[in-house]
This record gives C-alpha cells, sequence and structure tokens, in this order.
C-alpha cells in the first residue's frame, strides 16, 4: 500500500477511533479498541528451534500494545533487521528492541523524506537523520545499515539488555515521545519469533 494511501486510512481510522473514545462504548459490552496480545511461552517452526518468548520480553510488556498487518514490503524489512542483527553478533532481545523501534518510527516503511510532512531531515525505517551523523540519506534508507546504525547506540547503552525497551530504545533515539516505543513490543517479539529461525 502506499504511503499516502496507508495515512489516509490511518488517519480515518484515527477519528474513528477518537470518536469512539469520545463517545463512549454503544454498550456495556463494547469491545476494547486497542490489541490485547497474549505471549507464547515459546513458537517453534517445523524442524528449527523454538524461540524463547521469555528471552524476547524479558520484563514483560509495558501499557496497552498495539499491532498492525504487515505487507511483504515491511515484512523483508523486518527479515533485514534480523539478519543485520545476526551479521552484528547480537541476540533476540536486540532484535526486537529494533523492530520495536522501527514500528515505532515507520511502522516499518522505509520512508524517504516526506515533504512538508518530515520531521527534519529524518528518513529510513529508524528515522534517523543524516544532519544529526546518522549517514547519508543513502546510507539511512538501507535497511541493514540502518539497522546496523542503530544497533551501534544500542551497544554504548550501558545495560541495554536489562531495560524494558521503550527505555532502550529512547536512549539511542532520543524521541520526542520517549513511552510510545512501549507499545510495539510484543508485535516485535512476535516477529522475532517467526522470523529468528526461518
Amino acid at each position: 500500500m502506499n504511503t499516502m494511501l496507508r495515512k489516509s486510512v490511518l488517519g480515518i481510522a484515527g477519528l474513528a477511533f477518537a470518536g469512539g473514545v469520545f463517545a463512549g462504548p454503544a454498550t456495556a459490552e463494547a469491545a476494547p479498541t486497542t490489541a490485547h496480545a497474549k505471549p507464547v511461552a515459546s513458537v517453534m517452526q517445523a524442524d528449527k528451534p523454538a524461540v524463547d518468548m521469555g528471552k524476547l520480553i524479558p520484563h514483560g510488556v509495558q501499557g496497552e500494545q498495539s499491532r498492525i498487518d504487515l505487507d511483504d514490503e515491511q515484512t523483508a524489512n523486518v527479515k533485514a533487521i534480523i539478519a543485520a542483527t545476526k551479521k552484528a553478533g547480537m541476540d533476540e532481545r536486540a532484535a526486537v528492541i529494533s523492530i520495536g523501534t522501527a514500528l515505532q518510527e515507520s511502522k516499518l516503511e522505509n520512508l524517504g523524506h516526506l515533504g512538508d510532512r518530515n520531521d527534519h531531515d529524518s528518513q529510513g525505517l529508524f528515522q534517523q537523520r543524516p544532519s544529526s551523523g546518522w549517514g547519508s540519506v543513502e546510507q539511512i534508507t538501507d535497511p541493514e545499515y540502518a539497522t546496523m546504525a542503530f544497533l551501534k547506540g544500542l551497544k554504548q547503552v550501558d545495560g541495554w539488555q536489562d531495560m524494558p525497551l521503550t527505555e532502550a530504545a529512547q536512549t539511542v533515539q532520543v524521541s520526542a515521545y520517549p513511552d510510545h516505543y512501549a507499545q510495539w513490543e510484543q508485535q516485535a517479539a512476535d516477529l522475532v519469533a517467526q522470523h529468528w529461525n526461518s
């Protein structure tokens, strides 16, 4: 789905959600609008070793969890993040933090410059900025390079392995919205469990 169409659909969905929040549920039995993911102890693919969900989310998830459906491009970006994490010699937890960060920053879309809607010169999966030293536009829009740059920053965070996802991501990203990363932890863990051994 192209970015403009996706943003329109998400905008309409956001208005519908906001209308439901302010108007209240239609009945006392109304279903919640936020996805509540249920963690699984381990995920196993045929003839592949299981991935321990306890290792992927060592602190449990924090707050309400969000979830989006991924298209082929987004799934390819998940796989690229996992491959770069392995290439960097880092573990599944680093992949969860990376994917959760990219979910928040770009919804796993490799975004180019968005014109007037752009946040400064942020681009790519992690919305990294050339002016902040992350690399050239060509580099930060390359999923492997962008992931390796993010992981280089993560490695410099003392104790990142023992931090909640949102704290580790924020330490690297320095976002204006530091708590927003937390909402993606369950989906990021599920994606790592699904694709780490594929």
